[in-house]
């Protein structure tokens, strides 16, 4: 069928049946700070919610009606299954909520904090705890060794 004969209905029905955003099968551990922007995404995704309600719904644009579902019924699964979760009282030794510092075996120094998955943004510095870098990590100290694919990691700072 050619383009000319498709209807600009078609394509936004296609856009208004978004599949529903993926939740991880993980406990969703959380620092003050990521449960601080699980709240900010779900007040966010009540207002979009209320927007398209307000402009008509279903009938005025499917696509912004069927985003903000799709976005509430996703933060408020996260919300409901946040789990607070602050460090251990062992400031010396990898956990949840720590930044670890660490040297690879090429002599590049990098710093991450193990943070949940919803907060984790490794250009930023935070990587998820369920993530194969965090889990190598987890519980080593400072001078304890880590082995990621074949390669050393070596625990220099903890904070």
């Amino acid at each position: 069928m050619a383009v000319a004969f498709t209807r600009e209905e078609d394509y936004e029905s296609q856009a208004a049946d978004l599949p529903d955003r993926p939740v991880s099968p993980h406990p969703n551990l959380v620092t003050a700070s990521g449960l601080a922007t699980i709240e900010a995404e779900l007040a966010a995704a009540r207002a979009a919610y209320s927007a398209a309600q307000a402009k008509g719904g279903v009938s005025a644009d499917r696509t912004a009606m069927a985003r903000a579902t799709r976005d509430l019924r996703y933060w408020s699964v996260r919300r409901g299954s946040a789990q607070l979760t602050e460090p251990a009282a062992e400031p010396d030794a990898v956990q949840f909520g720590r930044a670890v510092e660490f040297v690879r075996d090429d002599g590049r120094r990098q710093t991450y904090r193990i943070v949940g998955e919803d907060e984790a943004d490794p250009a930023k510095g935070s990587v998820s705890y369920a993530s194969p870098l965090a889990r190598a990590l987890l519980g080593k100290r400072v001078g304890d060794v880590a082995l990621l694919n074949g390669e050393t990691l070596e625990v220099v700072a903890v904070r």
